[in-house]
């Protein structure tokens, strides 16, 4: 018997993918809709702004993963959001580290710049980050210790 680096994901795999990416897509919006509505009509300065709709797009995002995604996993208590919320903010962190490489230290200042290391390079790797940090987690399969093939 071999052993393989990377398999084809299974059906409950590719549920999983699915699922994860519709509800980061919903939050995704929130955060957007929100941030705007807070920056623009309420007035609020751009940190308190994304604070605030960080926090909503992680609930919605938390809901939607545990309502829809994982719905099958028995989850309780405070601790699974709380390690939701944790992935999340490593997944900030990724997407801005990013930024900073490109826009600090390879001296990369444009708009377009900051825009492709932040929002897709750092965005890619913070959703592969993202999706391995919820299953391995926050909505663990009994026995799993976070293989990515189910």
């Amino acid at each position: 018997m071999t052993t393989r680096a990377w398999s084809r994901p299974t059906a409950p795999c590719r549920r999983e993918l699915l699922g994860f990416a519709a509800v980061g897509l919903l939050a995704y919006a929130v955060d957007l809709a929100l941030f705007t509505c807070l920056r623009g009509p309420a007035g609020l300065g751009p940190l308190t702004a994304k604070a605030l709709s960080f926090v909503a797009a992680c609930s919605v995002a938390y809901a939607g993963n545990a309502l829809g995604t994982y719905r099958d996993r028995r989850i309780s208590g405070l601790r699974p959001y709380a390690a939701f919320f944790l992935v999340n903010l490593v997944g900030a962190a990724v997407q801005l580290l990013c930024l900073a490489v490109s826009h600090y230290g390879l001296g990369l200042t444009s708009q377009r710049a900051d825009t492709v290391s932040g929002a897709v390079v750092g965005m890619a790797l913070a959703t592969v980050l993202r999706f391995w940090g919820t299953r391995t987690w926050v909505f663990r399969a009994e026995g799993r210790v976070g293989s990515w093939t189910g």
